[in-house]
């Protein structure tokens, strides 16, 4: 049992911010008639981020920082924004998105300014570093299709690529486990020696001394599925080291979650590291109902000391690649040869059968199993663009269209696009969606590629939460039904992340915090993105500022870049 001391409990957290931040309201409305301010946003209500009821008053901005709240009738400024009738909030953390790659191509990031975002972290399982020049061969063809050269290495090198070409939000990252072992095992399905377990520690700790969050890991997915838990932890305690966190989208979702939960905290306990569950669900109809029994586990091991947290999309269908419905077993070695054994007649009646064999459903995250039927997965984008035409429609539908069984029609649609295909499987229940909301330690994750509706990126076809998870929120669950207040909902999207990951100043409408703001009115909020129509901006959002500069305003996208890297408490420049 342990209670981590490096990282920040929430009162802890919160006496930082009021330690950086001791300044009455009298005083700061004092300190607003002295000079003159780049930006005052008038007459909101303020939603602070700590979960406490709104209060309205004035906020002023210099530079990249908020630099007084109150009644600052006197004062002035460069510009002022009327939030008259409107939420002034924290600007929303992104606790798990997957734009690492598209930032890049769209630095302003559209899909998620226009929720709202103005940080998101990223890293789940693969990172964009450690990379070497066969890893990069490998994924040329994903590079080349975006249009980008992968000059970077390191995520030192990745971070000063960023820092050049200026981004729109701002963004840190996990070191991905299934990076480290891909840089000296490669895609096998083997358990390193101690002289090779010793060299992914030493990548760990690199990209910690490089600004990495913590360590992140993807465990349904190869080759980070073939780690055993003591690889993990022995990567884990690398990272705890240096102050950092483990994520983790963990080994099951489904038949085996209560197995998958008890590594997690088996991981937490013997590396005495905090951990983070990304999107927490229960997979699969026949685990319908239990996400109450994870939550008492979870909260009995936050009652025994381990600091275990979560974040969810609030969706009812998650996200995944087509060929994680093939057993990890026939993914050894990489897609090149999955590909081989997909076309090998022999081979594939050997994966067929054992995806269809019920006595192996607790070995692995059965996806075909627990999607509600092949009408219950749709596919939302593809690599090929021959392929195009596919999207947005079901298996069952392209199964009837190609006269082959659903099953095979998946596998040959994994063989056509070089296992590059994304689906959306609806195998969720809502009840347990709205469960796992309302716990005091979730917060808000998009599990999505910053994305826009034009251009290149604008050919895909996301699921809707790419485009909708936080708007989603406050329209559904805040606005709709009720289960969420508007402070709560704000807590889970800005302090409460943001005390994760050790954003001591970011988070909180406070004088000192940096400037990451959101002025709109939540009965206007709106997710307009489906499954049919992804590619739509939410609505909504009539100020997003980043860093003391909006990013959106009046409702429109300035294409201002203020974002900065964020690096994590292990780093150590020139390391």
């Amino acid at each position: 049992m342990f209670l981590r001391n490096t990282r920040l409990t929430w009162r802890g957290f919160l006496c930082a911010i009021s330690l950086a931040c001791a300044v009455s309201l009298p005083a700061m409305a004092v300190n607003a008639a002295r000079g003159e301010y780049d930006l005052i946003i008038r007459n909101g209500r303020i939603i602070d981020g700590t979960g406490s009821p709104w209060y309205h008053g004035d906020v002023a901005i210099r530079g990249d920082r908020i630099v007084a709240i109150g009644r600052l009738a006197n004062a002035t400024a460069r510009k002022t924004i009327d939030a008259q009738g409107r939420i002034v909030a924290p600007g929303f953390i992104d606790m798990l998105g997957q734009s690492e790659m598209n930032i890049l191509v769209a630095p302003s990031l559209p899909s998620k300014i226009y929720q709202g975002i103005t940080t998101e972290i990223t890293g789940e399982g693969d990172s964009i570093a450690p990379l070497d020049d066969q890893i990069i061969k490998n994924n040329m063809g994903g590079y080349k299709r975006l249009g980008i050269k992968p000059t970077w290495r390191t995520l030192d090198g990745y971070f000063a690529r960023l820092e050049k070409q200026g981004i729109g939000i701002n963004l840190g990252t996990y070191v991905g486990a299934a990076s480290v072992r891909r840089m000296v095992l490669g895609n096998e399905d083997v358990q390193p020696t101690s002289a090779q377990l010793q060299q992914m520690q030493a990548l760990v700790a690199t990209a910690m001394q490089n600004g990495a969050m913590g360590l992140s890991s993807a465990l349904q997915y190869t080759p980070g599925a073939y780690a055993t838990t003591d690889e993990l932890i022995a990567l884990a305690k690398v990272a705890s080291r240096y102050g950092g966190i483990y994520a983790t989208h963990m080994r099951d979702e489904g038949n085996a979650e209560a197995a998958a939960i008890d590594e997690i905290f088996k991981i937490s306990r013997e590396a005495h590291i905090p951990v983070e569950i990304f999107h927490l669900k229960a997979a699969g109809k026949a685990n319908w109902g239990k996400i109450p029994g994870i939550v008492a586990a979870i909260d009995h091991a936050r009652a025994e000391g381990l600091d275990i947290s979560a974040d969810t999309y609030a969706y009812t269908a998650w996200g995944n690649s087509l060929a994680s419905i093939v057993p990890p077993w026939a993914h050894a070695g990489g897609d090149a040869k999955l590909l081989a054994r997909l076309k090998d007649p022999k081979t594939r009646a050997q994966i067929k059968a054992y995806i269809l064999d019920e006595s192996k459903d607790n070995l692995w995250n059965n996806e075909w199993k627990e999607a509600p039927g092949p009408d219950g997965i749709v596919v939302t984008s593809v690599g090929n663009p021959a392929l195009r035409s596919l999207q947005g429609k079901r298996i069952s539908d392209i199964a009837k269209a190609w006269h082959e069984d659903p099953l095979d029609a998946a596998l040959d649609i994994v063989i056509k696009d070089d296992a590059d295909t994304s689906v959306a499987v609806f195998g969720m229940d809502q009840t347990d969606v709205t469960t796992v909301l309302k716990q005091p330690w979730v917060s808000i994750c998009n599990d999505s590629e910053g994305t826009e509706p034009w251009g290149i990126l604008g050919k895909a076809h996301p699921h809707p939460r790419a485009y909708g998870t936080f708007p989603q929120i406050i329209q559904k669950y805040v606005e709709q039904q009720h289960a969420l207040t508007l402070p709560d909902a704000i807590r889970k999207f800005t302090s409460l992340a943001a005390q994760r990951m050790g954003l001591t100043q970011r988070g909180v409408i406070k004088a000192g915090m940096y400037a990451d703001i959101v002025v709109f009115d939540p009965a206007k909020v709106v997710a307009t993105a489906t499954f049919e129509q992804p590619n739509q901006l939410a609505k909504g959002m009539d100020y997003v500022i980043v860093n003391g500069v909006p990013v959106i305003a009046d409702g429109k996208m300035t294409h201002a870049l203020p974002g900065k890297v964020l690096r994590g408490p292990g780093y150590a420049p020139g390391k």
